[in-house]
């Protein structure tokens, strides 16, 4: 298997009147496609931060970010977007669904915005919300649905770009044990079946105990 994502001395240092904050210090890591892998540490170890530096929402200080062959770290606001669009899914704590779209069209949207022809946007959208067991809940808008099946429909757009990895922060916050036990079985199941690259940012014990690798992170570097 090859390395789908590589950092290479990764650093983000943050500067203010007094001091400066090394929220990433000096990160080299590599991850394998098919890899379901936690980030763990305590608040301010630079978690957040890593998982956005690797997707693209945050630019480095100092350092490279290599995905899939190609160094993104140097590349424009524009052309950056361009890639996270095909390339890397997200999973966010507050799932960030447009509240006023349905469920279909909260998971179609991204595929939209890649210009894929309306037939495969559909049945795409649909053949998602039956993986992530939303089928007949396609019509709902978020505030109609649970927490736990508000992050069903935020996987499932993750999905819907067939991104190399996704990038999933905090995804089990906001939810109650059994939902987010039953998220982590489908993740774990899209990752198992489908070779579908996870990296996490996390608090929960859970997620490090399904984990089949887990970085520990302290002050911006590696401590485990």
């Amino acid at each position: 298997m090859s390395n789908i994502i590589i950092t290479k001395d990764l650093q983000k240092i943050y500067h203010d009147t007094a001091s400066e904050v090394r929220a990433v210090d000096g990160i080299t890591l590599a991850f394998l496609q098919g890899e379901f892998t936690a980030i763990v540490g305590p608040s301010g170890s630079g978690k957040t931060t890593l998982l956005n530096l690797i997707g693209g929402l945050d630019t480095p200080t100092q350092g490279q970010i290599v995905i899939d062959g190609q160094e993104v770290s140097s590349l424009s606001e524009k052309q950056m977007t361009e890639f996270r669009l095909h390339n890397i899914g997200f999973i966010f704590q507050a799932y960030n669904l447009i509240p006023v779209l349905t469920a279909k069209e909260n998971v179609s949207f991204v595929m939209e915005l890649q210009g894929r022809p309306r037939a495969e946007i559909e049945s795409r959208a649909m053949e998602l919300l039956k993986a992530v067991g939303l089928e007949g809940r396609e019509n709902s808008r978020p505030a109609q649905l649970s927490g736990g099946q508000q992050q069903r429909v935020a996987v499932a757009r993750a999905l819907a770009a067939k991104p190399k990895f996704i990038l999933a922060d905090e995804p089990t916050a906001n939810l109650d044990s059994k939902s987010a036990e039953n998220l982590l079985e489908l993740m774990l199941e899209l990752n198992q079946k489908e070779n579908i690259t996870f990296l996490f940012s996390t608090h929960d014990q859970r997620v490090v105990n399904k984990a089949r690798r887990v970085i520990v992170l302290e002050d911006g570097k590696i401590a485990e």
